[in-house]
């Protein structure tokens, strides 16, 4: 990680086992988002394919995680998949083709919201894949992971680990905020129900591929906003990386020379003045 600014509290917030407070978590966030920042153009400028998987249960907190480490980087460098069921097409491949087809070329970090381990999760509690490709999908896996380590992809795989009593505070949440109903699917609902069930089948995912060569990291999500820097400052630990921000940069003198008049624009229709 790149020095720390003399300025920043960041100890403090780490050792506080407390609440965190608004000043303490937005001073923290910056702190981490500028590391990403440094995190990309390093990235960038060496080629480096990295994959991050973010696992969990439904409202674990992945997606707001996600959201923090991406929404001050370029997405041309740090690129989101979070993709919908299969289709038909798609079922008839082998299983892993869909995702391969959003592996990361040199220069990129590309961040899975659900990734192949759907097979066991979602589609081993809910029935959507056999005994046969389940048992196969745990058996190949870290063989799998292996190969795009050993070919230079950085994979780093977490796993968003929330409480029942907080799960089901988030999902009523989301019950009663119109901002947030959306979130909440049938399936989700149907997961609610199966809350052990899906337990065996971590337990079940983490005994098969949390391996030496591609671990698994847990992050304890019952604390949004604790959850969301940890796993932040985590990530930049596992990409050794040097600042190589570009020099800043100098706005220099506007030319003044031919003068246009916007009146034009008046003849063309803008949104009104609502507040």
């Amino acid at each position: 990680m790149g020095k720390k600014n003399k300025k920043h509290n960041r100890k403090k917030a780490e050792k506080s086992g407390g609440k965190l407070s608004n000043k303490e978590y937005e001073d923290e966030l910056k702190y981490l988002q500028g590391e990403m920042v440094k995190l990309q153009y390093w990235v960038k400028a060496r080629g480096l394919r990295a994959i991050v998987l973010f696992e969990g249960r439904d409202a674990a907190g992945k997606g707001g995680a996600i959201k923090r480490i991406t929404e001050r980087v370029s997405p041309r460098v740090f690129r989101v998949v979070a993709l919908p069921a299969p289709s038909e097409r798609q079922k008839s491949q082998i299983y892993l083709q869909r995702y391969m087809e959003h592996f990361p070329s040199a220069g990129e970090v590309v961040i899975f919201d659900r990734s192949w381990y759907n097979r066991a999760g979602v589609e081993r509690v809910m029935g959507f894949c056999s005994d046969a490709e389940y048992e196969d999908f745990l058996r190949d896996i870290p063989e799998f992971e292996h190969y795009l380590i050993e070919r230079g992809i950085i994979l780093i795989k977490y796993w968003f680990e929330v409480s029942m009593e907080e799960q089901a505070r988030r999902f009523e949440q989301r019950i009663e905020d119109p901002r947030k109903v959306w979130k909440l699917s049938p399936m989700d609902v149907e997961s609610y129900k199966r809350w052990y069930e899906y337990s065996r089948a971590r337990d079940a995912m983490l005994e098969a591929s949390d391996t030496k060569h591609s671990p698994w990291h847990l992050v304890r999500s019952d604390n949004k906003k604790r959850a969301r820097l940890n796993c932040m400052s985590h990530l930049l630990s596992q990409i050794s990386y040097k600042d190589v921000l570009p020099d800043k940069v100098k706005l220099g003198i506007r030319n003044m020379k031919g003068k246009y008049d916007d009146a034009p624009l008046k003849a063309h229709r803008f949104i009104p003045d609502r507040y």
